[in-house]
């Protein structure tokens, strides 16, 4: 039987975003929405192209996630986290999940490299460089990103006993990974535009950036 690797795509109202994300999910690539109460009707165009939906009625990125990967399928073992607004290109999900499928490594992320000079905007560019130089420094683990896109086996990931329900998630997912040994590498991966007339939670803004940063911050200070 040919693998199905589940996607998690942690969402709160990215219905215009997910047309295009859903049409280009390789083949072989299932999406789960893990939705954190949309009121823009993502969770219907997310099953109108198929994809399975968990409602996560606590909010925050690391609920979402965490609920996304409760409800993936133990069987093929690798699965696979991308944000649902249209900035990465599914397309480059294998990037990810295949040296964790072929055992080379543990933790596979992406390293966002912008496709256009506004995808990124500066003041989050640059919360994320702080944060991703003191990972370096602390940890060795040489990372650049905090790995908005990545895959992993889902065994391993809920073995690690992530808490952060919030923003902090993917921050307590390097140190905890890094602090378990795992073999953790990063691969460039296109950063777009968000879908048109949508705005990031955390990067669209100065006060979600600073949002984040701080939950980031409390996982660090744990």
């Amino acid at each position: 039987m040919p693998f199905m690797t589940d996607v998690v795509l942690p969402c709160l109202n990215e219905a215009a975003a997910l047309p295009w994300l859903l049409a280009r999910m390789p083949d072989g690539y299932r999406p789960i929405l893990a939705d954190n109460g949309s009121s823009d009707g993502s969770p219907e165009v997310a099953r109108s192209f198929g994809a399975r939906v968990v409602d996560v009625p606590r909010r925050g990125y690391g609920a979402a996630v965490h609920a996304g990967l409760l409800a993936a399928d133990p069987a093929d073992g690798v699965v696979c986290v991308m944000d649902a607004d249209g900035s990465f290109d599914p397309a480059q999900l294998p990037l990810l999940a295949d040296p964790v499928r072929a055992g080379d490594v543990d933790l596979a992320c992406g390293r966002r490299r912008p496709t256009t000079a506004g995808a990124w905007p500066p003041h989050a560019r640059l919360g994320n460089a702080v944060l991703a130089r003191r990972i370096r420094r602390e940890t060795g683990v040489p990372v650049h990103d905090i790995a908005p896109m990545r895959a992993a086996r889902r065994d391993a990931l809920l073995a690690l006993g992530l808490t952060d329900r919030r923003f902090g998630y993917p921050l307590e997912l390097l140190l905890a990974a890094a602090r378990t040994g795992w073999r953790i590498t990063e691969t460039d991966v296109d950063y777009r535009p968000r879908a048109s007339g949508t705005r990031s939670k955390v990067t669209g803004t100065v006060r979600g950036t600073l949002r984040a940063v701080a939950d980031m911050r409390a996982v660090l200070a744990r």
